[in-house]
């Protein structure tokens, strides 16, 4: 297998779908009232616009790292060159918890939104777990979703992100109806009160916006599969998080024009009644919103599954997991057996029912603010420590911008522990972190045991220095 390398095949649109695509989700459907009722209209916008502007600062460190270093890994280079093994590990190991949650949660989250389209579809009583009752149809529409979704990648990273371009425009269909037709029947007046609990209303929907933007990060995952100018790969990173702001704020703007607030607090799926009442009550309308938030679940999927398993290559090509798990498929020059394990956790998934939702998103989110502070971190200390190294998409005032970036997601950190009003909860979600957490310690003690780990060490540092070009 050393002969079969990952191939160079993805072109803007393809790179812009898959950051894109990764970022708008479901979120924005089951959510988007729950922001206007923490922040009012007005203040749920500017929640995004703060929240995304925040963001683009993390995205700023990956976008000046990713051109730099256009390796599959992305996390794992950067951290490996700045701070060696033991960083680069946790980092990476951090990342694939974020990213498998995800995953994961879309395989929870499709059986949940199909009880929209055909209600009382969920029968075949399996088990109870934590209040909520699992059956046989609702958590097979789950597994046979994860089988899809995993033949896809095991195709190729060329046939995902077609499929994912196809599935993006469903979604921008979608918004585009729900935001013109607001526009021409919805009311200004619907958008009172502009804000809802003060600042901190604002600070609420503020703490949300981060995950709603996770995504952007695939693209470094995939660097080594972009066939594009390496500071082409920043400013195409960074466009993405743009649109995913203009996404959000006028999908707030569309849902807060044509709904009451009375309304909005009576709904359990806001952006599919706001698109029924903006033409007519039309139900067919509102179904049709529902199956861009479907193909928002599909994109989000294949999206985090290139990441995933990119991510669980780069370690296993590093010699830090099991090293078949580094092997690419002769045809389709996927790394076909990383697929196959994280499908094989997504088919799982949909076996813990829908309160697994929460426990995802939030476990899987402390994972991705740890990549995120490593990256930030690896960021200023690069600057310090490869000055000459030439930096394609190179940051004006970049020690600033890695600082702030570091100063956030210190911050959101925090909001995860226990004393906190977002912390993880006892015991499910602290459950999933300290299992991912001792799995990654097993797996690392294992690898430092072999011979081979120097060997690869010294590989992957050639590597790195094979693309890295200095002034």
């Amino acid at each position: 297998m050393e002969d079969v390398k990952l191939v160079k095949i993805l072109k803007n649109k393809d790179v812009l779908t898959l950051a894109f695509g990764a970022m708008i989700g479901w979120g924005w459907v089951v959510t988007a009232g729950l922001w206007i009722t923490e922040a009012g209209s007005l203040g749920a916008i500017l929640a995004f616009v703060i929240g995304g502007i925040l963001v683009v600062l993390i995205g700023l460190t990956y976008a000046e790292l990713a051109s730099s270093m256009p390796l599959a890994g992305g996390e794992l280079i950067y951290s490996f060159k700045a701070m060696g093994r033991v960083a680069s590990y946790v980092t990476t190991w951090a990342l694939i918890l974020g990213y498998v949650s995800v995953v994961a949660f879309e395989a929870v989250a499709l059986p949940t939104v199909f009880e929209y389209l055909i209600p009382d579809y969920s029968v075949g009583y399996l088990y109870t777990i934590a209040d909520w009752e699992v059956t046989a149809t609702w958590a097979g529409v789950g597994i046979l979703g994860s089988i899809l979704i995993t033949w896809i990648n095991y195709r190729g990273i060329k046939f995902s992100t077609a499929i994912m371009f196809i599935l993006t425009l469903l979604i921008v269909i979608a918004g585009v109806l729900l935001i013109t037709g607001s526009g021409v029947s919805g009311s200004s007046a619907n958008m009172q009160p502009l804000f809802e609990n003060g600042t901190a209303g604002i600070l609420t929907v503020i703490i949300m916006t981060p995950f709603m933007f996770v995504g952007f990060d695939v693209i470094p995952q995939a660097a080594e599969e972009i066939n594009l100018p390496q500071k082409r790969i920043g400013q195409l990173l960074i466009f993405s998080v743009i649109l995913a702001v203009i996404w959000y704020v006028s999908i707030i703007f569309g849902v807060s024009r044509i709904l009451t607030p009375e309304e909005i607090s009576a709904s359990n799926l806001v952006t599919a009644d706001a698109m029924a009442k903006a033409f007519g009550n039309s139900k067919m309308m509102g179904n049709i919103l529902v199956l861009g938030g479907i193909g928002g679940i599909l994109t989000s999927w294949i999206g985090f599954y290139i990441g995933g398993s990119r991510a669980i290559y780069a370690l296993a090509r590093a010699g830090m997991l099991p090293k078949a798990l580094g092997d690419l498929h002769p045809t389709y020059k996927t790394p076909y057996k990383a697929i196959l394990l994280i499908g094989m956790l997504s088919a799982i998934a949909p076996l813990f029912g829908r309160p697994a939702l929460v426990w995802l998103v939030d476990a899987g989110g402390f994972g991705l603010v740890i990549a995120w502070f490593m990256v930030a971190v690896s960021f200023l200390i690069l600057r310090k420590k490869e000055p000459k190294m030439v930096r394609p998409f190179q940051l004006k005032g970049g020690p600033v911008i890695g600082w702030i970036a570091i100063v956030m997601a210190i911050g959101v950190g925090i909001l995860y522990m226990p004393g906190m009003p977002s912390a993880l909860i006892w015991p499910y979600e602290w459950i999933i972190v300290i299992i991912w957490a001792m799995i990654g310690v097993v797996f690392y003690q294992v690898s430092m045991r072999k011979r081979s780990a120097i060997k690869t060490e010294d590989h992957l540092n050639n590597e790195i220095n094979r693309v890295i070009k200095y002034k």
